[in-house]
């Protein structure tokens, strides 16, 4: 009597389950281990600062003129070293600024090559919107701060002004003002960029989001009261309703995605 050989079952693979977990793999990637990802991590770090301090020299070769253009908003004011040094200590804060500035795009394209392997495919065509909206979105918050933003809050205090004093400004606080003023609006309008990046997680929706646009309206009053360094009603209100137009724009947005 012959006994028949035992039926071995074999577990179904996990692409035959799931279709879309094999089509989100990438071929051809290598697992690296926890050391490996740190070295790359401190290459990118380093290449990062690298181009930092070129962006920085190369800035400061020319911070005459980038000095001069943040000059222009403010017609009809004067500037003055009050103590000794003033200028050179601000010359370096703008080419700092400006250095980063520069360097900004190279400074996100090394973290895209240290996120990007450990990501799917569906994740890596979501990236390379999410990244290239976030990068004009800060550089349209930039130019709405030089054209719009400081002239109308130089303006309302040179006005204010005028007939009682005359107008002769410390140039490390205008500075200071204009710096803090140009990138919090870069800042801020990274608004529509989170609310695809909640819609994307599933946290909110955009019905969600239009039925708390009261919360929102507060929000950006809030907001534009903290972020503009002056305290003039019309710096804030045009940053306010930037924020708010946004905000809408990103419903719209996150609509057209299907969230």
């Amino acid at each position: 009597m012959t006994t028949s050989p035992e039926t071995k079952t074999l577990a179904p693979r996990t692409d035959e389950l799931d279709p879309d977990a094999y089509m989100d793999e990438v071929p051809g990637d290598v697992e690296m281990s926890i050391f490996d990802h740190l070295e790359e991590l401190r290459m990118r770090i380093f290449y990062s600062l690298i181009a930092v301090i070129v962006g920085v020299i190369g800035c400061f070769a020319f911070v005459e003129k980038i000095v001069q253009l943040l000059e222009v908003p403010a017609k009809g004011a004067k500037f003055l070293q009050l103590s000794p040094g003033e200028y050179f200590f601000v010359s370096l804060k703008v080419a700092g600024y400006s250095g980063l500035l520069i360097a900004s795009p190279f400074i996100l394209y090394q973290i895209i090559m240290f996120v990007l392997p450990g990501l799917t495919r569906r994740e890596r065509r979501v990236i390379g919107p999410i990244v290239l909206g976030s990068s004009v979105l800060f550089f349209v918050g930039l130019f709405f701060a030089y054209i719009a933003l400081i002239p109308a809050a130089l303006n309302f205090f040179i006005s204010y002004g005028e007939n009682v004093v005359e107008q002769l400004w410390s140039i490390d606080r205008y500075f200071e003002f204009v710096l803090l003023l140009l990138f919090s609006t870069g800042l801020a309008f990274q608004v529509p960029v989170v609310q695809f990046l909640l819609a994307l997680l599933g946290i909110v929706n955009s019905q969600s989001m239009l039925k708390g646009w009261r919360y929102i309206l507060l929000g950006a009053a809030i907001l534009g009261a903290v972020l503009t360094p002056s305290t003039d009603p019309v710096t804030q209100s045009l940053l306010g309703g930037a924020v708010l137009s946004l905000y809408f724009g990103g419903i719209g947005l996150v609509k057209l995605s299907g969230r």
